[in-house]
Formats: structure tokens, sequence, C-alpha cells
């Protein structure tokens, strides 16, 4: 596999960036990530953080170097991170629970499958043209899917009725799987991006160059349109390219990666909370449950 890839964070107006991003990969597959913690709820940095890890930890431990199934993956490992947000919270006492979107994508092999929970965003971009958007799963996005009118500006447009962390099962939805192409751009972004800028600003800027120029333009472009009450605006967008077209570029190579090993870029700058490691038995559990989930999946195609 080869792409490019760029990942950006500003904390806007906000007294703290409660968003976390990062990507990993094996030699024949990818994993990019972001979540975005939910204020008025305490520490959504934590659960944030705590679905990075959780889901990088079973992605370390299932893609060998190929996930068997992606999309059970991601299904049954968005729930173990909400699992282990739940965990973090009754072990600390916490009568009200952490909480975060996430948006999370897996490219194997030329094909890219993704999961939402939440109103943070995956566009996929192709020559200039808008493929595809997560549809967000807020009470605004429903209204607008039903063809109810447009919601004025006195209504809370960014109320959600799921997430990772609350006390009820989260819902979510899997997308995908899409052919990747030459040039195609695939970016996931918190909502401080997309409140700012319609989806045309978003498409228009994100084709206006490599991802390395495209995403801090675009950032800045959100940054500016909000001005002072501007959201923290957390941006990773990755460009697919084909062998023919690498040698130009400063993207990342998989090749060289042996089977079996796992490379990791994270956002720096974890959390001060003095959060445990993650539960092992827990996560041999939610291995457990996706590996039943790609039993199940198997035996219905058969």
């Amino acid at each position: 596999m080869k792409f490019s890839v760029f990942q950006v964070s500003r904390k806007g107006g906000r007294e703290k960036n409660e968003d976390r991003m990062g990507y990993c990969y094996t030699r024949g597959s990818g994993l990019f990530l972001l979540a975005d913690g939910m204020g008025g709820h305490p520490q959504g940095e934590i659960a944030a953080q705590v679905a990075l890890q959780t889901m990088s930890a079973l992605y370390q431990k299932q893609a060998r170097p190929l996930l068997s199934q992606v999309g059970a993956f991601l299904g049954s490992a968005l729930l173990a991170a909400h699992d282990q947000i739940l965990r973090y919270a009754g072990k600390q006492g916490m009568l009200d629970t952490p909480r975060t979107t996430l948006v999370a994508t897996v490219v194997q092999g030329s094909s890219a499958t993704w999961v939402h929970c939440g109103d943070s965003r995956l566009y996929v971009v192709r020559d200039g043209v808008l493929l595809t958007r997560t549809r967000d799963h807020s009470y605004a996005e429903q209204h607008r899917a039903e063809g109810g009118p447009q919601l004025g500006h006195n209504i809370n447009r960014n109320v959600l009725y799921t997430c990772l962390g609350s006390p009820v099962k989260p819902a979510f939805e899997v997308g995908g799987p899409i052919v990747l192409h030459q040039g195609d751009k695939i970016m996931l972004c918190s909502d401080g991006l997309w409140d700012s800028l319609s989806d045309e600003e978003i498409v228009k800027g994100l084709s206006s160059g490599p991802v390395s120029q495209a995403v801090p333009d675009l950032v800045e472009q959100a940054l500016r349109v909000a001005g002072a009450r501007s959201d923290n605006v957390t941006v990773m967008a990755l460009e697919w390219e084909t062998p023919d077209m690498f040698e130009s570029t400063r993207g990342i190579s998989t090749d060289a990666i042996q089977d079996g090993a796992f490379a990791s870029s994270f956002q720096a700058g974890g959390t001060d909370s003095g959060m445990d490691d993650l539960d092992d038995a827990a996560i041999e559990r939610s291995i457990a449950e996706i590996n039943e989930a790609i039993r199940r999946t198997a035996a219905k195609r058969t």
C-alpha cells in the first residue's frame, strides 16, 4: 500500500482540546482514527483517548497483516471502545461518564471501509467530486433526511442522539467498501471543521492540492470563519497512491514492513488523569467477539 497522510489539530476558542486522532498500519492494511471528546460531560479527552487506544490495540492483534472481515472488526472494535470507557468511569466512581464521537476507516488492499458514531465525519473525494460522506447521528441530520424544513439558527444543530460512553449501547454505521483510485482523498474531521465550512467548500479545499497543503489551509479557513467562538478543529486526510505514481511523492509505502510488524503514529499528548492500562482480559473478550462475528458473517455467505 502507498498513501500520503497529514493530520493537524487546533484548539480554537475552547479552553482545552479534547480531540484525538492517529493512524497505524501493517504491510497490507491501515487504520485511521479520529475522536472528538464531548463537552458537557467530564473528561471528554479521556473518552477520546481510550477509544483510540482500544481500537488500535485490537487492530494490532487482529491485522496479521490483514483483517479477515473489515466491517465486522470495525463494529466490534467500536463497541469494545465504548465498553472500555464505561469501565474507566466505573473504576473512577464517576456519576457521569466521559463521552466521545468516533470516526474510523480501514484501508486494506485497495479498498476503504469505515465506521462512525456521532458527528465526526468522513469524506471521500475523487477528482474534485464528493463520492460520499458520513451522515451525522444528530437530530438536525435526521431532520434533514426526513425532508423537514431548514432549522433556524436559534436551534442547536449539534445535539447528538448517540455517542461512545453513554449509558446505552451506541448506534453506529459501517460504510463501504469503496475501491480507491489514484489520487482519491479520504478525510476524517471533527465538527469544528464542517460546522464552519460547507461540504462544497470542504471538497474544493481538499481538492486544491496535496493533503499536506490542503488540510492546514482548510483548518485555517474554518478558524477564520468561526472566529473567537471556534470549536477545536481536528483533521486527518490521506491520499491514495498507485505504485506507478508513487515515486514522485513523499508518501508512506508499507511494502517494506515485515509480516507481523505494526507501525503507529498517534497524536502526541495523552492524558494526565492516571488512566490505567487497558484491561487485557476485556480486550481478549472483545477479540473473541470479533472472531465470532466474523464466523457468523462467513457462515451467512456460504
